[in-house]
């Protein structure tokens, strides 16, 4: 198979939007668990009817003990032939949002096929959090023209902001920069308002938040701050078919974890700066996201009577192809398979 990325890409596509649909139904009910869970299950099912040695390298469920889709599952048929896929997802980027009724939530997965010589096409990240910084395809072209320009994870905020404003030609009050709502942001929530540039904060999801400033259309600039490591390799994939760039370094939550990182061998990455081309290995990359609530990446899911109307994106590295996705579902036709149930299940009787 040539290109298996172009004949399972519908495939993947097809699972985000089955997660997005059958989460959707548990927004605002308070039950985030429960939503997760139902994600999962529609994710599991849809792999089950491909025909892939799939293996999730990067799964969720991990900081918040959540019903997750783990590091190290096989998924497809595994069939002697069929192609192999390196699997990272978030069921549900956002699910405290979701429990609350909240914007920003989505369902994505990046699919890789394996580098040679490569143990993972998706870098497993030995630690919670990461150290953040994503910015539009002329900025990270600007850096490649010039490496020393102050675009870096570990430059201080306002000399990014600068020299965002700068390259893209824009007064630094125009710059928006959109940062994850924790106790943790705090330095770069006040480095933003310090300089004057234009702040946009989001209470969870930052998969949706970090891809944002490679899409024009999403009026964002730039995504600072310390957010989830799975998400950030997950953000890392999806900037790269759009053009755009990241950053990101390592950053031990507490004094415990870091004195763990080292005795486990990982003391020599705590002061790697990861490029996106670091944590999404090659260019057999494709990714797939739906909106479950509306985001600066995705709508969300609407519903109406027995119709429901998701927004995707499908993206690949290889060909820099991205396909904005607006289907309409009949759930009183359509059925989702689902692990728990063993087949197909409709959703409305």
């Amino acid at each position: 198979m040539i290109d298996p990325e172009r004949i399972f890409e519908m495939d993947f596509l097809r699972a985000t939007e089955g997660a997005a649909i059958i989460a959707h139904r548990w927004m605002g009910r308070g039950e985030k668990e429960a939503a997760d869970a139902a994600a999962c299950d529609a994710i599991r099912g849809m792999f089950d009817l491909m025909d892939m040695r799939g293996e999730v390298v990067i799964g969720e469920g991990i900081k918040d003990e959540a019903p997750g889709i783990f590091k190290g599952e096989k998924v497809g048929s595994w069939e002697e032939g069929a192609p192999q896929f390196h699997i990272a997802l978030d069921p549900v980027d956002g699910t405290t949002n979701v429990s609350k009724g909240m914007a920003n939530s989505v369902s994505c997965i990046a699919a890789a096929i394996p580098v040679d010589g490569e143990a993972s096409a998706l870098e497993d990240i030995p630690a919670f959090y990461l150290e953040k910084l994503a910015y539009p395809e002329k900025v990270r072209q600007a850096f490649i023209a010039d490496p020393k320009l102050p675009i870096s994870v570990e430059a201080p905020t306002e000399e990014v902001i600068k020299i965002t404003a700068k390259i893209l030609e824009k007064d630094i009050r125009d710059i928006v920069v959109m940062i994850l709502d924790r106790p943790r942001n705090q330095p770069y929530i006040d480095a933003v308002r310090r300089i004057g540039a234009k702040l946009r904060m989001i209470a969870d999801g930052d998969i949706a938040a970090a891809i944002a400033p490679a899409l024009p259309e999403s009026n964002v600039d730039l995504y600072i701050g310390i957010g989830g490591a799975p998400e950030g390799v997950l953000s890392a994939a999806g900037l790269r078919c759009l053009g755009g760039g990241l950053q990101a370094k390592i950053w031990p939550k507490d004094s415990l974890e870091k004195r763990v990182l080292i005795a486990e061998g990982y003391g020599h990455l705590l002061e790697r700066v990861y490029l996106s081309k670091d944590l999404a290995k090659g260019d057999r990359i494709l990714f797939s996201a739906t909106g479950i609530s509306d985001s600066p990446l995705l709508r969300g899911v609407e519903v109406n009577g027995n119709i429901a109307r998701t927004h995707s994106v499908l993206m690949r590295v290889k060909s820099r192809t991205v396909r904005s996705i607006k289907a309409a579902h009949d759930l009183s036709k359509k059925t989702f398979h689902l692990r728990s149930k063993g087949g197909e299940v409709l959703l409305v009787d």
